[in-house]
């Protein structure tokens, strides 16, 4: 039995979300390589940004609000 989720956006497409126990039934070896390499990417431009010192956009699972995290440490939150 699946769990998937799906989320609408704004423009009336369908994602579908699945957790990571579903990922191995789900997905393809092909989409899980292609997953990977895209959360490797992700990483590689948030390090590239902290190396350039420009303001890194986040998300506090806490506050269960968006930031903007500067150079310096501090952080502006979404309103």
């Amino acid at each position: 039995m699946f769990l998937m989720t799906t989320v609408s956006t704004k423009n009336g497409r369908i994602i579908k979300v699945i957790s990571r126990q579903e990922e191995k039934e789900i997905l393809s070896a092909s989409d899980s390589e292609m997953d990977r390499r895209a959360v490797e990417a992700v990483k590689a431009a948030i390090n590239k940004a902290k190396i350039c010192k420009k303001p890194i956009a986040g998300y506090d699972k806490e506050k269960k609000a968006a930031y903007i995290e500067y150079a310096n440490g501090d952080r502006k939150y979404a309103e």
